[in-house]
Formats: C-alpha cells, sequence, structure tokens
C-alpha cells in the first residue's frame, strides 16, 4: 500500500485538519477532497486564479518545487494579503516528501 503524506491545514480561527493526501492528486484536490474551508479552487487547478492561495510554514518551503512564472503572476493578484511563503496549492503535487507539510488557509472569502 502506497503511503498517504498527511498534510495540515490551519484556519485562522485556530483550528486545524489534517488530511491525508494521495500520490496521485495535488495539494488542492486533497484540500478539496476533504472539504477544508476556505480552499474554493474555481478554476479547477488551471493556475487562473488564486482561492486555492495558501501559506506554507517558512521552514517548508524547501520542500516545494520552485515558484513558476505563471504562478507568480496569478499570487499577485490573490485577494488574501501576498506573503513570502505565499503558493497556490494546485502547483503542489503530493509527494512523500510533503508527508507532515503544515498550511495556513487565508481568511479572504
Amino acid at each position: 500500500m502506497m503511503p498517504m503524506p498527511k498534510i495540515t491545514f490551519s484556519q485562522s480561527d485556530g483550528s486545524s485538519i489534517t488530511v491525508d493526501a494521495s500520490l496521485d492528486q495535488s495539494v488542492m484536490q486533497a484540500a478539496v477532497a476533504a472539504g477544508i474551508d476556505g480552499i474554493l479552487a474555481e478554476c479547477g487547478g488551471n493556475a487562473t486564479c488564486s482561492t486555492c492561495h495558501v501559506y506554507v510554514e517558512p521552514e517548508q518551503l524547501g520542500l516545494l518545487a520552485d515558484l513558476s512564472a505563471e504562478e507568480d503572476d496569478i499570487l499577485d493578484c490573490a485577494e488574501a494579503e501576498r506573503r513570502s511563503n505565499s503558493r497556490l496549492a494546485c502547483q503542489l503535487p503530493v509527494t512523500t516528501d510533503l508527508d507532515g507539510l503544515r498550511l495556513e488557509v487565508p481568511d479572504a472569502f
């Protein structure tokens, strides 16, 4: 059986939910499947909106692939404040390296 990385989504009210993410999905898909509040995924993972904007724990940024120019442009249009640790969850493929990933969901919607 394939390992299922655990990813924790924290909300602005201090609550958090840890989900098991499948290796064949993106972090956004794992969030949507688990019903995570604040991850709307309006464009379905095509990096054309910012409704899956998350803040990655700064010490975990090195686990992720580099920010693409397209993702960088979309994050400039995000409703929530853009930070140095902002990413689009749709652009983060789930890998075993992401086991224990901690994300904060902005309170923008």
